[in-house]
């Protein structure tokens, strides 16, 4: 049996410990109990694929790059629409910007989702807050070693004029920007040939979600075998405010097919 481990955004920033941009509650945990996963079953997954949400200072997801219609900051967590900024009452802080803005926010209007939620900075490249979990990072370093071969690392949301939730696609592709562009690359390489696919990684209601939605539109759309694909339930949790989305992507996982394991259950699903 092929198994391979997929591992949303386990970063610094998104874990509940001390100096991290955007906390979620649970995370820690979660994170230790992925890398005591990793520790205890390594021997059996074939490979690994870690994902790391990855942006500037100044994006249009982030506080950094907005203005209310008297130039004062827009607080972390308001929510953007077109018309928004169409009516001014949010602003880009730099003026060229804003018909690009809209164009995005017209996109994922005809994609189902309203505007934009404005986040704290996090996974700022190259800082504290990108890194992989300490103990996690531990964990996937032995299991190079002892594989010897590499963890594959996915880098996403380096545009910064887009949102990018899952790690197949941008929330709002741009035609002119390739690494906003569905990685068809990326998909077949964790789901073909793979038995297995165990899903784990922060938050649920947000990265997790959006990857593994986009995952399953690209195996609905595609013949031949897919893999059974797991969610680790207690290694990943909602973003705070955010457990409706979880909820309901628990949810469309389960309608197509997927299932929910704890760590011990997958364990001994792998032992088999």
């Amino acid at each position: 049996m092929t198994t391979t481990l997929l591992i949303i955004d386990p970063q610094n920033d998104f874990c509940d410990i001390a100096g991290a941009a955007l906390p979620v509650t649970g995370a820690n945990q979660d994170m230790q109990r992925l890398a005591a996963f990793i520790q205890a079953l390594g021997a059996q997954l074939n490979d690994i694929t870690v994902t790391l949400d990855s942006h500037a200072s100044v994006a249009v997801e982030r506080t950094t790059f907005w203005t209310d219609a008297h130039g004062a900051p827009v607080p972390a967590f308001t929510f953007i629409t077109e018309a928004d900024v169409a009516n001014g009452i949010y602003r880009p802080r730099q003026s060229a910007h804003t018909s690009t803005v809209l164009a995005m926010l017209r996109q994922l209007a005809q994609r189902g989702r309203a505007g934009l939620v404005v986040w704290p900075v996090h996974c700022v490249t190259g800082t504290w807050g990108h890194n992989i979990h300490g103990a996690v990072a531990e964990q996937l370093q032995t299991w190079e070693m002892a594989q010897q071969k590499a963890v594959r690392k996915v880098l996403k949301g380096e545009y910064p004029l887009t949102e990018h939730f899952g790690v197949f696609e941008a929330d709002a592709p741009d035609a002119q920007v390739p690494s906003t562009q569905f990685n068809t690359g990326l998909a077949r390489d964790v789901s073909q040939g793979v038995d297995v696919l165990l899903v784990a990684g922060e938050a649920s209601s947000h990265c997790v979600a959006a990857s593994i939605d986009q995952l399953m539109r690209y195996l609905d759309q595609h013949t031949g075998a897919r893999p059974r694909i797991v969610l680790l339930s207690d290694c990943m949790s909602p973003v705070s405010g955010f457990e409706a989305l979880s909820q309901a992507f628990v949810q469309r996982a389960k309608a197509w097919g997927a299932e929910v394991m704890r760590t011990d259950e997958a364990a001994a699903l792998i032992a088999a």
